[in-house]
C-alpha cells in the first residue's frame, strides 16, 4: 500500500499563519509537526512504502525540507505545473505506481486533515483493504458529529458486512434543515475526500468515465523528467487536462464505489474556529499556544508564534500573532478572514503571499530589516548545501557569519569565513556560498544599493539554485 498525499493547494482561511506560497499543510498547527508530516507519520503502522507526494512548484522546498526532518528520504515528489483538481492528480500517482510494473494499494489523503482518534483511523483502513484488493473504489466517510452545512456528504446504501456500505449517492453541502435531516437519519457521512483502492482500478475507471483526464495523465507521467528531488510534469502537455475532482469524475459514476464510515476525530481545519474546537482547552474555554498569558479570558484562541500576547477581559476571540501580522477576530466571524485577504491582494501587500520565512533547496532565508537603500536577511544553509554562483549589477553584499564556516566564491578568491567574521561583495562579482561543515551555516546578509529587488541576477552555470 503506497500513501499519495495530496499537498497542493493554498487557502486563506487560516491567515496570516496560512499564506499563498506557506499554505497550512506545512503549518504546525496541533503539535510540533506540520500537518504533512503528521499525515505521514500516522501511517508508520500501515505501509512501509515511501509515499507519492502531489504538490505544487512553489512549495517543493518545503516538501523536500519536511519529508527530510522526519526521515522521509526517498519519497515520490511530483510537482503539478498547474492545478487541475483531484482526479488527474490522483491519476498521475497511479500511473507513477504502476510503472514498475506493481498494482500496489492507493491511500489517498489530503495533506491538511487532523485525525485525533488515529488508531480509529488505522482500524477504518484495515476494514477497507479486501474490498479495495477485490476491485472496489472505498472512500472514508465521517460520522457526523452536527449537523455542518460546510461539507459535502455521502449517502450510505446497501449493508455490506464488516462496516461496508455501497455508495447510495453523493450529495453537495446542504442547507441548515437538510444537514439536520441527515444527522438525524443516520444514514449520512461527511465527504473526507479520503481513499482506497488498487491503482488499476482507480485508472480503468478513469478510463471509462473520463478518458480525455486518462489519457492526458498517461502521457504526462510517460513525459517526467527529474529535477533535484523532484518528478517534474511538462506544463504544454498538463495545461491540457481537463479541471475535475475524483467525485465528479469518478466516484458519482461508478458502480464500484463502498464507504466505509470512520468516527476518527476528523477535521479539515477549515476555519481558526474549527481549530478551536479541536484542541485542548482550559477550564475557561481557552486554547492557546505559545508565550500566552490570560487574565479574565474565556473561550478564546490566541497563538503566539514570536512574541508574548497578553489578554484581560475578552471572550469568544481568535488572536494570532505572527512576525509580520496580527489578526483579531471574534469567533463567530472568522470566515471573513477571507475579506482581509482579498484587501491585502487589492493592496498589492505581500502578507497575504509569503512569510518573511523563503525556503530554498539549500536552506532558508528571512527577511530582517529593509529601507530605500538597504536590505538586511538572515540566511540559513544546510550542510553540504550551497547556492548558485551569480552576479548582481546593482547591488553589493555584505555577509557576517553568525554561526558555523561559509565556503565563500568572490570573483577569482575562494575562501573561508568564520564565525564572527564578515566579507564584502562589490557590484558585478561572481559570487557564491557553500557550508561545507556539519551544523547549519548561518549568516546575515546586507545588500546595499538602488535597486535591490530579486530580479538583479544572473545566475552562472547550474551548480546550485539562488535565492
Amino acid at each position: 500500500m503506497i500513501p499519495v498525499i495530496m499537498a497542493g493547494g493554498s487557502g486563506s482561511r487560516l491567515w496570516p499563519l496560512s499564506r499563498t506560497h506557506y499554505p497550512k499543510q506545512f503549518i504546525s498547527l496541533v503539535n510540533d509537526d506540520s500537518m504533512l508530516q503528521n499525515t505521514i507519520t500516522r501511517l508508520d503502522s500501515l505501509s512501509k512504502s515511501e509515499p507519492i507526494i502531489i504538490c505544487n512548484n512553489e512549495h517543493r522546498f518545503m516538501v523536500a525540507e519536511q519529508l527530510r526532518n522526519i526521515g522521509v528520504n526517498n519519497a515520490s515528489i511530483i510537482l503539478e505545473p498547474v492545478g487541475r483538481n483531484t482526479a488527474p492528480a490522483i491519476a498521475l500517482a497511479a500511473f507513477k505506481a504502476i510503472s514498475d510494473g506493481n498494482d500496489p494499494l492507493l491511500l489517498v489523503l489530503a495533506a491538511d486533515h487532523v485525525i485525533t482518534k488515529e488508531s480509529a483511523f488505522i482500524e477504518s483502513v484495515n476494514k477497507a483493504k479486501d474490498a479495495a484488493n477485490d476491485g472496489m473504489l472505498v472512500t472514508f466517510g465521517i460520522v457526523p458529529s452536527h449537523p455542518e452545512t460546510g461539507y459535502g456528504y455521502i449517502k450510505q446504501g446497501k449493508h455490506l458486512g464488516n462496516s461496508l456500505f455501497q455508495v447510495e449517492a453523493f450529495v453537495e453541502k446542504p442547507d441548515l434543515e437538510t444537514a439536520e435531516s441527515y444527522f438525524s437519519s443516520k444514514l449520512y457521512s461527511w465527504n473526507s475526500g479520503m481513499f482506497l483502492f488498487k491503482a488499476s482500478t482507480y485508472l480503468s475507471e478513469l478510463k471509462k468515465y473520463n478518458p480525455e483526464i486518462y489519457d492526458i495523465c498517461k502521457l504526462a507521467i510517460a513525459s517526467t523528467y527529474s529535477d533535484l528531488d523532484f518528478i517534474r510534469i511538462s506544463k504544454d502537455i498538463f495545461d491540457k487536462c481537463p479541471d475535475d475532482s475524483i467525485d465528479y469524475a469518478v466516484m458519482e459514476k461508478t458502480d464500484k464505489a463502498i464507504i466505509v464510515p470512520m468516527d476518527a476525530g476528523w477535521s479539515d481545519v477549515g476555519s481558526w474556529s474549527a481549530l478551536w474546537g479541536i484542541h485542548n482547552k482550559d477550564e475557561a474555554g481557552n486554547a492557546c499556544r505559545g508565550d500566552v498569558l490570560l487574565d479574565s479570558t474565556t473561550n478564546s484562541y490566541i497563538y503566539a508564534q514570536n512574541k508574548l500576547v497578553t489578554t484581560v477581559g475578552v471572550s469568544d476571540l481568535v488572536i494570532v500573532e505572527t512576525k509580520d501580522a496580527i489578526l483579531v477576530a471574534h469567533k463567530d466571524k472568522v470566515q471573513n478572514v477571507k475579506n482581509i485577504v482579498n484587501r491585502l491582494k487589492d493592496m498589492g501587500r505581500n502578507e497575504y503571499q509569503h512569510h518573511l520565512d523563503i525556503y530554498r533547496p539549500w536552506g532558508k532565508h528571512e527577511q530582517i530589516a529593509e529601507g530605500d537603500r538597504y536590505h538586511v536577511k538572515k540566511i540559513t544553509v544546510r550542510p553540504g548545501e550551497k547556492t548558485a554562483t551569480q552576479i548582481h549589477y546593482h547591488r553589493a553584499e555584505h555577509w557576517i557569519v553568525v554561526s558555523g564556516t561559509a565556503k565563500v566564491l568572490n570573483g577569482d578568491e575562494t575562501y573561508l569565513v568564520s564565525e564572527n567574521q564578515s566579507t564584502y561583495i562589490p557590484i558585478g562579482s561572481p559570487h557564491s556560498f557553500e557550508n561545507p561543515g556539519r551544523v547549519d551555516l548561518e549568516l546575515v546578509e546586507v545588500r546595499t544599493g538602488n535597486y535591490l529587488s530579486e530580479d538583479d541576477i544572473v545566475r552562472i552555470g547550474t551548480d546550485g539554485e539562488g535565492y
